[in-house]
């Protein structure tokens, strides 16, 4: 798991077995950014989503797939960080698109420079969104 801010944290893939330890840190909310069948091993978007609500976590799905970011998705995930009375819990298979997808929904809300400067600080490099993150 890497910390973004005091708010977001990204990591990769999870199991249900970890979901237990995600409340324990003080999460209330996990986004899965994966999209279901990328890889034989992963468990399903239903799978993860049941873990969290036995443990009482909101679950969000917004997968981040092929065909790349779209408007909703970052709709989507600003909402969800937005509407989250504390600490979100965020994964793909690296961690990279939960990075991408914060990122951009942080646009207009803080400096570009600040955005890419809290990703780099967590190990993820968005320097190549600095024109899409200076806008709102």
């Amino acid at each position: 798991m890497k910390r973004i801010n005091e708010h977001v944290s990204v990591s990769p893939q999870i199991s249900p077995e970890d979901v237990a330890a995600i409340k324990a840190q003080g999460f209330v909310a996990i986004i899965n950014n994966r999209p279901d069948g990328e890889s034989p091993d992963q468990p399903d978007s239903a799978t993860i989503e049941q873990a969290a609500e036995q443990a009482g976590l909101a679950y969000h799905y917004i997968p981040l797939g092929r065909d790349g970011v779209s408007p909703d998705m970052v709709e989507r995930t600003k909402a969800v960080l937005e509407g989250s009375a504390g600490p979100v819990f965020c994964y793909c298979r690296s961690g990279t698109r939960s990075t991408t997808l914060w990122a951009l929904a942080q646009a207009g809300e803080m400096p570009a420079s600040e955005i890419i400067a809290a990703a780099q600080n967590a190990g993820y490099d968005m320097s190549h969104l600095a024109g899409h993150l200076s806008r709102k």
